[in-house]
């Protein structure tokens, strides 16, 4: 009986250690599978592009204000009251066209008093140098008599001039405004009259990063569309205001463009597009690829099978992609979907798209 019951101990002694055996090649079976349950193992299956340098067209996208190439208020130099309006509000002027006449009788009749002045002093100082001649006037006499005659014309001058300060003419070939003046109206040197505006061409003022400070140049094209008009127009850029907004980091740009058609008005809000030079040789990346972080921007590469996470800088951005100035290479296989499930050293397929 001793030797039964050490016999059924030692086989329960032996299929529990088989048993133990069994179990720790089984957990050590377990521990060699990838961590995250099954199907872990099985790279993930994105879309993504191969880096190709490519001509890029390098247009800065902005918005600006229209402004009248020339523009003024008209006011009159001389209070008085307005006597004739010689213009049609929104009618086409030209330069030096008499558009208000303000009263000017006291002057018109000073005037004409000093040229029968000037007439009789102009008859005097003849006879005087007719005597001088015969020197039977002193040269004295004479001079007195021609400073008479320059002193009238003097004055004479000095009336036509505060005679054309009662008319108010257009200073330049434009379009004028509503008038807020009758006849009959008294005005003052403060009063508005009306405007004037010069449609052809116009002037857009726009900024751009100060980034682009050292690629604009004079000569630029600059095309423009205004906010609820399918119509575009072309102009060129013709000043650049020579510092650096600090407020905005923002360069201040003006161009100059034909309105022949006067389609587009001062105070409109259009959208601009700068082309500056083209880059021959530019990486430009879809722009869901590119992750902002807290210091700048990356992007997911594949490389040797696994996701590498790389930063890069940034240039121009256009409707649908950013180009990439540094952190990878022509050949690098940017991924462009899935990002939010990829880590960097997961391995990833990519299907290039």
């Amino acid at each position: 009986m001793v030797l039964s019951f050490c016999c059924r101990a030692a086989a329960v002694a032996a299929a529990c250690g088989l048993s133990m055996f069994l179990g720790s090649c089984g957990s050590r079976m377990n521990d060699s599978r990838p961590a995250g349950g099954p199907g872990a193992a099985d790279p993930l299956s994105v879309s993504g592009i191969i880096a190709v340098a490519a001509p890029l067209e390098n247009v800065v996208r902005s918005s600006g204000t229209v402004m009248a190439s020339e523009s003024v208020d008209l006011v009159a130099e001389s209070a008085g009251r307005v006597e004739t309006i010689a213009f049609s509000e929104g009618g086409h002027v030209r330069k030096g066209q008499l558009l208000v006449k303000i009263n000017d009788d006291d002057l018109q009749a000073q005037l004409r008093k000093t040229d029968l002045q000037i007439q009789l002093a102009s008859d005097q100082e003849a006879r005087q140098k007719a005597l001088l001649d015969k020197n039977a006037v002193s040269r004295e006499q004479e001079d007195i008599a021609l400073n008479l005659v320059n002193t009238l014309r003097a004055d004479r001058d000095n009336l036509l001039s505060a005679i054309r300060k009662r008319e108010v003419r257009s200073p330049f070939d434009g379009v004028a405004g509503l008038r807020y003046v009758s006849v009959g109206g008294y005005v003052t040197q403060s009063t508005r009259i009306a405007s004037v505006q010069k449609l052809n061409p116009l002037k857009v003022d726009f900024t751009v990063p100060e980034k682009y400070a050292a690629q604009v140049a004079t000569g630029d094209v600059v095309e423009f569309r205004g906010e609820d008009s399918n119509l575009r127009f072309t102009g060129k850029l013709y000043a650049i205001e020579p510092k650096i907004d600090p407020s905005m980091g923002t360069l201040q740009l003006r161009a100059l463009c034909g309105n022949r058609a006067e389609k587009i008005f001062p105070g409109a809000f259009v959208h601009i597009d700068l082309r500056l030079r083209r880059i021959e040789d530019a990486l430009v990346v879809p722009t869901q690829a590119v992750i902002p972080v807290f210091k700048g921007q990356t992007l997911l590469l594949r490389r040797n099978g696994v996701v590498v996470s790389v930063p890069v800088s940034t240039g121009i951005r256009t409707e649908a992609g950013v180009q990439i100035t540094g952190g990878i290479v022509p050949g690098d296989t940017v991924i462009t979907s899935g990002i939010l499930q990829l880590r960097p050293g997961s391995p990833v397929t990519v299907v290039i798209r």
